[in-house]
């Protein structure tokens, strides 16, 4: 069995306690980093931080400080207060070694192979239902492969909703929740066509657009309208692998994205790049949109090399070797994260059959939340 856990030694510097534990690591804590996160202030159930960090100085010093085997025990120099440390708690959250570990992606990034094995990413709706354990089973689909198929759900109107309830609220949009993807007049948006989509994601001329998607299949008796499905981490990652110079150019170059509405006198503009980064240089937002990527604005020494990235991007998006296809058939939920997966349509015949979808957004705030949540009480 191994040692438990134990500061061997702690001594004081200028703005920071260097902490040696008893398996050799060296942690190093900062003085206003330890009084901003005093576990006392915290609030026991709105689990809020309640400390002011404004009523202490920069300078902010342990005025005395002792250490056990099980805790840091500091009294400072400024507002009367002791502040107890549990040496797991230090260990937990120290920020050295964090920052000195190298980072692991927890997403499972897929091509057209995951055609051979679909099972991976499909829940039967009755497992839902019943309880945490099939939530999440499907969270973890959603949020590791950005991609699941839910089968045998209900097929009555707006019945999806009951489903997708289970995890957490709806995203509300100027579609309205559930959104029709039928065959209309007029139609504010492709979608409301029997026209073929190209891969895409939805209402990319949002500041942050709806993190994840669930299309509901009510009914698909018509000729086409098969559907495709195209991870862009995947093609992302494939690109800065062969083609470096065009990656970082999609990463730094903001595109335009337009979208003008006329059922609601609206025109909404948002300038992001097609590619972002988060703080560990994983793969974030894929933005992309053929349909609303309005005239590009960048200077005019960019603009080339822009043109022929985004043209190499657009067309891995759309290449056999990324792509799965399959048929929604009634009662399927098509669920994906809509900041990842690009998602499209082939043509379809309305005079052939009916085609009936009904959308529904969530952020992706509530699937990784929930998720989250499940992990530690189920796992």
């Amino acid at each position: 069995m191994s040692e438990k856990l134990s500061i061997k030694e702690a001594k004081k510097d200028i703005r920071d306690f260097i902490v040696e534990w008893n398996d050799g690591h060296i942690s190093q804590f900062n003085y206003l980093w330890l009084r901003d996160n005093c576990p006392s202030d915290i609030h026991p159930t709105a689990r809020e931080r309640t400390f002011n960090l404004l009523t202490v100085s920069e300078n902010i010093q342990p005025k005395e400080f002792s250490f056990c085997k099980d805790k840091l025990i500091i009294k400072w120099n400024e507002g009367n207060h002791t502040s107890e440390f549990p040496t797991e708690w230090l260990r937990e959250n120290c920020y050295t070694l964090k920052n000195s570990q190298s980072y692991e992606s927890p997403y499972v990034l897929w091509d057209n192979s995951l055609s051979k094995s679909l099972d991976k990413i499909k829940i039967d709706c009755a497992e839902i239902m019943e309880g945490d354990e099939g939530i999440l089973k499907y969270l973890k689909q959603l949020h590791y492969y950005g991609f699941s198929l839910v089968e045998n759900g209900p097929t009555g109107k707006n019945s999806g909703a009951e489903v997708l309830e289970r995890i957490s609220h709806f995203r509300q949009t100027f579609f309205e929740t559930p959104f029709e993807v039928i065959n209309i007049p007029n139609p504010n948006n492709s979608a409301y066509t029997a026209l073929g989509l190209r891969n895409h994601l939805d209402l990319p001329y949002y500041e942050i657009p709806p993190g994840y998607q669930f299309l509901h299949c009510l009914v698909n008796d018509a000729t086409g309208g098969d559907s495709t499905a195209i991870d862009g981490f995947k093609v992302a990652s494939y690109m800065k692998e062969k083609f470096p110079k065009f990656f970082k150019v999609l990463t730094e170059v903001p595109v335009k994205f337009v979208n003008r509405d006329y059922t609601q006198n609206t025109t909404r503009v948002l300038h992001a790049p097609l590619i972002l980064l988060d703080k560990d240089s994983d793969f974030h937002i894929i933005r992309f949109s053929i349909a609303y990527m309005s005239i590009m604005d960048c200077s005019p020494d960019k603009m080339d090399l822009f043109y022929r990235a985004y043209r190499k991007f657009a067309e891995l998006l759309h290449d056999d070797m990324f792509t799965v296809r399959f048929r929604l058939k009634a009662g399927d939920i098509f669920s994906f994260n809509n900041l990842r997966l690009l998602h499209g349509r082939t043509e379809f015949d309305p005079n052939s059959g009916n085609r009936h979808l009904q959308g529904y957004y969530m952020d992706r705030d509530e699937i990784r939340g929930r998720l989250s949540f499940l992990e530690n009480q189920i796992d």
